[in-house]
């Protein structure tokens, strides 16, 4: 979850009956959905002996200090091992994983039942998710093609507040809610519900 450190598990297992010892080195960078780095969070390199049939984990951590500030909007981190069993003509084996970080910020509550015409009243949640605070908070609410932008006090590390909105639906039918938040930390994390308008 974004905001949070991200703990990783590299298992590594000896299939076969010889004494074998693996280099493995290992980077994480922070990348764009079209995979292309942004920056290198982490690189470490580490040595393990397996024994015959034996298998081993390698426990890696990410803190959220190693990737906050090199995050882009897409959320992703890409960590790759390469693995290289010594004394073994250089047989290496590469394995890759994209992580793609959850936002859980935004929680948009609405009335069991919403009518064309009659006001009704939403309760939209966001939080901070870091371990430190965040300043110049601002809400874009996006609804019936038109948005507005609410302004919000900075919140604590890890604190949540809510906000309540109100609106009145002007026709029958699907309505899509977006709800974008912003502070000096982090941008456009996002929420989005459709609400069913019924008929007066």
């Amino acid at each position: 979850v974004f905001g949070k450190d991200i703990t990783l598990i590299l298992i590594l297992n000896n299939l076969s009956f010889d004494h074998k010892t693996v280099k493995v080195d290992i980077s994480a960078s922070t990348i764009l959905y079209t995979r292309r780095a942004v920056a290198e969070i982490l690189q470490a390199t580490t040595s393990v002996d397996l024994g015959s049939k034996q298998g081993k984990h390698i426990r890696l951590k990410i803190p959220y200090t190693y990737y906050g500030k090199y995050l882009t909007t897409d959320k992703r981190i890409q960590v790759t091992a390469l693995c290289e069993v010594l004394n073994m003509h250089g047989i290496k084996l590469l394995v890759e994983k994209t992580i793609i970080l959850e936002d859980t910020n935004i929680i948009i509550k609405i009335p069991r039942r919403v009518v064309v015409n009659k006001a009704v009243t939403l309760e939209i949640s966001y939080a901070n998710p870091l371990p430190e605070p965040v300043n110049s908070c601002v809400l874009l609410v996006t609804l019936m093609n038109q948005q507005v932008k609410i302004h919000l006090a900075g919140l604590a590390p890890r604190e949540r507040s809510r906000i309540y909105f109100e609106f009145t639906p002007r026709r029958t039918g699907p309505l899509q809610l977006q709800v974008d938040f912003s502070c000096d930390k982090f941008s456009h994390v996002k929420g989005f519900v459709t609400i069913a308008v019924a008929p007066a």
